[in-house]
């Protein structure tokens, strides 16, 4: 009797996941393999500044992936048939499937900045994998001065760990204040004065124009002829989904490959989900949905639960290295259609900052700097719609810290 074999391409988080939930629930009754172009089997690529500080060693972020997953590793997937349910490896063999699951992720999007002579110089970095974590922390040995580009999630956190190295950091950031995707000004505004409590320069609402030096990288240019003096630039401006094997696979492709609520494409036997799947117009491009978009295909194709569906996340940002720490959660803006209240907290003093937007009894969103004693409550609130309460602000201050 032929086992039936599921195939992943990708090992990376959402992969990771997905085989730790499909192997705990057929108990090794299918055969799963994932095909993965790194060297190194799944890792959680949230914590690679931390790896960076040397908070964590690269075996210390391992992920689990289940004991009935087969891992390939440095095996590069070049082509897909969903015809023949046959995939092509980067050594010029094929491997048949039954079941199809795209996790390829998404590659950094490095913005425009040719050097003097038409190409990247020496010491430019991205920050995606344990090998480019590997380079940047060796680059960081010789240098004293870094700039990143871009001041997102990725940027801000890249920044911090590049600090705690000991090297004078500045963020170089397009939009009028730091991660604007998940903050408002305000808040915006006081993860800026933490980072430059640290001694990270910030320049918002500039954009690199250029990139300096013979040989290696020594500035950035800005607007204006300003430049950054630099021995290191990392690139921080956002991702984009890989989707070239599903394209040329003639699958449905939009930003990223569109799948329905059971996380199918549009091809037979074929499922995507993390970085690469786009469900109702939406790339997530973070942990949590591509965890849950994983455990909803993973009750699907194992049969424990043939009628689950996944209907979006509600998902959050938490961002902690060292001394910054940051949750944020819901729409930032406070400028929103109908009357909103807005609960503010600061202390100057511990360098922290909580705010919360209400809709009537409900909570639209929320921000938390340097305390997150009470991020786990309010984000049950906010992803359960519940009521909150008659004083709201309780909601900021941990229990047994009330006057």
């Amino acid at each position: 009797m032929t086992v039936h074999h599921v195939a992943v391409v990708g090992a990376g988080m959402a992969a990771a996941r997905f085989a730790q939930q499909f192997s705990a629930r057929t108990g090794g009754a299918a055969r799963l393999t994932l095909y993965g172009a790194e060297p190194h089997a799944p890792y959680n690529r949230t914590l690679l500044a931390d790896v960076l500080t040397g908070r964590y060693d690269e075996h210390a972020v391992g992920l689990p992936y289940g004991p009935d997953a087969e891992v390939r590793t440095g095996t590069r997937v070049t082509a897909v048939d969903p015809a023949t349910r046959t995939l092509t490896l980067d050594d010029g063999s094929a491997a048949r499937y039954d079941t199809l699951v795209l996790a390829t992720g998404a590659a950094p999007v490095p913005p425009d900045l040719p050097g003097p002579h038409g190409a990247l110089p020496e010491g430019v970095h991205v920050l995606r994998t344990l090998a480019d974590c590997r380079g940047l922390a060796d680059d960081a040995r010789r240098v004293t001065r870094a700039v990143v580009v871009g001041g997102g999630v990725l940027g801000v956190s890249a920044a911090r760990a590049l600090a705690a190295l000991g090297l004078r950091t500045a963020i170089v950031h397009r939009a009028p204040h730091l991660m604007e995707r998940h903050l408002d000004p305000a808040p915006a505004g006081a993860l800026r004065r933490h980072l430059e409590a640290l001694g990270i320069a910030v320049h918002t609402g500039a954009t690199a124009r250029a990139l300096h030096g013979t040989g290696r990288v020594t500035a950035v240019e800005l607007p204006g002829g300003r430049h950054l003096r630099a021995g290191l630039v990392v690139f921080a401006c956002g991702v984009r989904p890989r989707t070239g094997l599903a394209r040329a696979a003639g699958l449905t492709v939009r930003r990223g490959v569109v799948v329905d609520d059971h996380l199918a494409t549009s091809a037979p036997g074929v499922h995507a989900v993390g970085d690469c799947a786009e469900h109702r117009g939406i790339v997530h491009g973070l942990a949590d949905p591509a965890w849950q978009q994983a455990d909803v295909l993973a009750a699907r194709l194992s049969g424990a639960d043939p009628r689950a569906r996944y209907t979006g996340t509600r998902p959050h940002t938490r961002l902690t290295a060292g001394s910054l720490q940051l949750a944020a959660f819901g729409d930032p803006g406070t400028d929103a259609a109908g009357p909103r209240d807005v609960l503010r907290l600061a202390d100057a003093t511990r360098g922290t900052y909580k705010q919360l937007v209400l809709d009537g009894d409900r909570l639209a969103s929320a921000v938390l700097l340097g305390d997150l004693t009470t991020a786990g409550d309010l984000i049950r609130a906010w992803r359960h719609d519940e009521p909150l309460p008659a004083d709201p602000s309780r909601l900021l201050v941990p229990e047994g810290a009330h006057p």
